[in-house]
């Protein structure tokens, strides 16, 4: 005789992101409750916390309007059988976990079939897109928001949202060791040391990689006695990044790392850094940084059209924040110059780096809040009927 589950959780997490958000929250989820049974599209971490895997989470990783043009036909069609699969399965709920494009058209589809739906990661409607909220409205019962702004937003859209903090605040330590860093890395301890990190997609690291030589080769010039060190994401990333380094003369040395972004921030006394989560990661660590980052050029043109782009800040430090704490260099302006300038400023000024220490405390206060516990009490809440769906 088999046991049903006391509660059937269906989640498609998009990349590894989202599943790394998805392993927590699953955990969470079984600390509160018995009987949960998990499936969807997972990886490692996911799949480690319990979930049965339908396919995949790298399966959907694709990032820019262009590129998701790209592979439309391929990602629909996944939709399309998952939306089957869920709807056969009749899960008590359903989490979309980022992957905005692709899990709200699913998350839709849920909710018409009577699912409750719970939208884990908002996207950023409120910086291009805006009228997506409209749709987001109609696919899920509960948007759980990792950035406090995100929620006001929604309050002023009469949609469902919580706070529930970010993830991130819960493992970064904010009293980082540069020394220690230093040694695991095989650095010196002593000089100057510039963080590299281009990105973590090979789309991203390929349109800056000629950005970031360029820099190293102005910094190089100004600054000898500057020492480089780069966190690479994959493989691929360290070698588009070694071949655009590998056209600087005379050579400069650059101690590159793979999958080691963290500790080449707490070793760095300063940061060059693609716009995206990692800004993040380095306001919690504490560290000043330059954001950069380049688009396709279609996409950068499409962001354009009118009504489209409703933000003139992109770091999530400065969005946080609601000023401009971190230099943003962007798209058209970026040159060696920009870049080497903002980098010496932000090296040089010790009155701004005690200002920055401050105010990026008062992010790790306000974004340490048990993010993953709260978005399991959050969607068990929305499955047992106590949020109204």
């Amino acid at each position: 005789m088999t046991h049903e589950p006391d509660l059937k959780v269906g989640l498609v997490a998009g990349e590894a992101s989202g599943d790394m958000l998805g392993g927590g929250l699953l955990q969470a989820m079984r600390a509160r409750a018995r009987g949960i049974q998990a499936m969807g599209v997972a990886g490692d971490e996911m799949i480690a916390a319990g979930c049965q895997p339908m396919l995949r989470a790298s399966e959907l990783a694709v990032m820019g309007l262009v590129e998701v043009i790209t592979h439309l036909p391929r990602l629909l069609r996944i939709r399309r059988r998952l939306a089957r699969q869920f709807a056969a399965w009749r899960p008590d709920v359903f989490v979309g976990i980022d992957a905005p494009d692709f899990n709200i058209g699913l998350e839709a589809r849920l909710r018409r079939l009577g699912i409750p739906t719970a939208h884990y990661v908002s996207p950023s409607v409120w910086a291009w897109r805006s009228g997506r909220v409209k749709k987001i409205a109609r696919s899920a019962d509960l948007v759980l928001c990792l950035l406090p702004f995100e929620k006001r937003f929604y309050d002023d859209h009469n949609v469902r949202a919580v706070f529930v903090g970010h993830p991130l605040a819960e493992r970064m330590d904010r009293q980082p060791d540069t020394s220690a860093a230093r040694r695991k890395l095989g650095l010196a301890d002593d000089g100057e040391w510039l963080a590299l990190l281009p990105g973590s997609r090979n789309g991203e690291v390929s349109r800056l990689a000629k950005d970031f030589a360029d820099t190293i080769a102005w910094l190089r010039d100004r600054r000898p006695a500057m020492r480089f060190v780069a966190a690479l994401a994959s493989a691929e990333c360290e070698k588009i990044f070694r071949e655009a380094i590998g056209r600087i003369t005379p050579p400069v040395e650059i101690h590159m790392t793979r999958g080691r972004s963290h500790e080449v921030m707490t070793a760095a006394d300063v940061l060059l850094v693609a716009s995206g989560t990692a800004t993040l990661e380095a306001a919690l660590i504490g560290r000043p940084m330059v954001v950069t980052y380049r688009l396709a050029p279609a996409t950068w043109s499409l962001l354009h059209w009118p009504g489209l782009l409703t933000t003139d800040r992109f770091a999530l430090p400065n969005l946080i924040a609601g000023e401009d704490l971190v230099p943003e260099i962007l798209q058209g302006d970026i040159s060696a110059e920009a870049l080497g300038e903002a980098i010496l400023r932000e090296l040089d000024d010790a009155g701004r780096r005690q200002y920055l220490d401050g105010r990026y405390r008062e992010i790790r206060r306000m974004l340490k809040r048990d993010a993953a516990g709260r978005a399991a009490t959050a969607i068990l809440d929305l499955a047992a009927g106590r949020i109204d769906a």
